[in-house]
Order: C-alpha cells, then structure tokens, then sequence
C-alpha cells in the first residue's frame, strides 16, 4: 500500500494538509498547482502554499496554465491514483481516465449542497447548521462526481471561516487516508449525487464583501464571521473604508435609527442599528491602519462623536 503512486493536484491552504498526509502515507511522484502569480504593488512571484510545500519534498511541480490541453507531461509518469483538491481548473477526461484507480477529489461541503470555490465562507454565510468534508470521483462537470465518503461538523456560533477551513481540513485529510485503502480493496459504494439538491458556493465577489444594514442582524453577523479572517466584509465610515472581523448579536432596537446608524457605545464595542435590531462590532481595521478590537479604537477618541454617524 505504501508503495502506491500518486499525482497530486491542489492550490491553497486548505490543501495542503492533505498534501501533507499523502507524502507521510504514499509515494507522491508529483504535484500540480496553479501557476505562480504577481502580488502587490511591487509585482512579486508568489508561489501557492502547495508549491512552497512540494519544494520542501523536492517533488517534481507541474503548473500548466490551461490544463485542459497542457496534460501530455502528466501522462508520462507511473501514477496509480490522482488526487485533487481545491486545484482551481477543470480537469479534462482523458487526465481523469488515465490512472488504475481514477481520480478522486477532496470538497469542503456536504455535497451536492455548495458545489463551488468558496464552500466553507457560503456555508456559514448561509447559516447552514452543519458542513463537511466528501471525498468523491472527479468529472468534467465542477464537483458533481459519485460521492465515496462523507464526514460533517456542526457550524459553531463561535466559529468562522478560519476556524472552520481549519478543522475541515484535518477531517479532510482524516478521511482520504481512510477512503484510499477501501478504493483499493474495492471496499466502496460510491453513490451519485441528488441533482434536485444541488447548490452552489461561487467565489467570493467584492460585491459579497460589503455589508448591508438593512439586513437582519443574524445575517449581517454570519456575513461578518463567514469572511473572517479573510477576504474580510466592510462597511464605509466617513469616507473611510472599514473592514470588519468580528461582532456580536445585540437584544437591542433603535426604532428611531436609520439602518447602519451608530446608536450605543459599548465597553467593547460599536452599537449599529440593523433592519430588525443591532449588531455590535468589537473588531474592525480601518483603511491603512492595523487591525485592532474596538475597546482598543475607543481608546483613542471620543467615543460621543460617533454617535449618529452611518455606516454606508
């Protein structure tokens, strides 16, 4: 068992536990990610945390811009299994045909709910009550292979999506190392998806990132904890744009506030009036400063003053 080969495609963070978890368990005989990308102002190359791990491994990086066409290189190696996760392109049939034991992938989502690229932000964006991890069969279809194996968690009212993306990626990698010996032996009964519960989780839009205070409260708060820490919602203050990483349910309700109206001043927080109550914000950044909790930003003004003022 330990000597079965495997080609291994993924991208972000989320993969790379489970990247981790192939090379301590098989013999990875090369990993394929996304092309190198410049950042910032400066136009550096910024290599994905696959990259930077499979160089620590020394394994051979395939990084095809449009890997529907540029896949000859990958047919040339001995590869019993390829196994994907959050790889970020369409794989073409003959890739997935290629290897004995087929190509299987790794989705944060309780499929077929949040098909996607985004689905650990949309599920507590969503206010769903539980997510998971699937291992399933690729296709050339996003996400909608015979499902192998499941696991799930219950969404926790103190989790976000780092916490969440965290613990999703250790189930993940948990279960493809108990999956992969059953695909072996045979051991399996994959079952195809119920396309009637199809739903989907998009990238995340900048659109997305900013709040609406003429929302309810509990939706306002899922949005806040479903892009934090990253990209991050934000609202406009004065001008100033302000990212907003943590808040808190209120019991209270300004009848006579406008939506997105400072109303209260907490010890730890901002008061803002919502469409059926408040939230209060206890950690923000605004534009070009650092990120720090409110009680830490109350310290350096007179609290009073914001008193009236609109998020926009």
């Amino acid at each position: 068992m330990s000597k079965l080969k495997i080609l291994f495609m993924g991208t972000p963070e989320f993969s790379v536990r489970v990247l981790q978890g192939l090379i301590d368990s098989y013999d990875v005989v090369g990993v394929v990610t996304q092309p190198d990308r410049e950042v910032g102002r400066k136009h550096e190359i910024k290599f994905s945390p696959i990259k930077e791990l499979a160089l620590q491994y020394h394994l051979p990086v395939y990084q095809p811009q449009h890997i529907r066409t540029e896949y000859d290189d990958l047919l040339k190696l001995k590869v019993d299994m390829i196994v994907t996760c959050a790889y970020g392109q369409i794989i073409p049939k003959r890739l997935l045909d290629f290897p004995k034991y087929g190509c299987i992938n790794v989705h944060a989502s309780l499929l077929p709910k949040l098909r996607g690229g985004a689905p650990i932000h949309k599920a507590i964006i969503n206010n769903y009550p539980r997510t998971g991890v699937t291992i399933m069969y690729m296709t050339e279809k996003m996400d909608a292979g015979d499902i192998i194996s499941q696991v799930d968690t219950p969404i926790l009212p103190t989790d976000n999506v780092g916490t969440l993306h965290d613990r999703l990626s250790k189930m993940g990698t948990e279960l493809l190392l108990k999956t992969i010996p059953d695909i072996i032996s045979g051991n399996i009964h994959p079952q195809k998806q119920n396309e009637a519960e199809v739903t989907y989780a998009w990238n995340i839009t900048r659109e997305e990132e900013k709040i609406d205070f003429n929302k309810n409260t509990i939706d306002i708060f899922n949005q806040i904890r479903g892009l934090n820490p990253w990209p991050g919602a934000y609202a406009i203050l004065d001008g100033v744009i302000v990212k907003i990483y943590k808040a808190r349910i209120s019991d209270s309700f300004f009848t006579t506030r406008k939506n997105g109206e400072i109303g209260k001043i907490y010890s730890d927080g901002i008061g803002v009036s919502t469409k059926n109550g408040e939230i209060i914000i206890t950690e923000l950044q605004f534009a070009g400063k650092r990120k720090m909790t409110v009680q830490e930003y109350l310290n350096g003004i007179d609290s009073n003053q914001l008193i009236g003022k609109v998020f926009q």
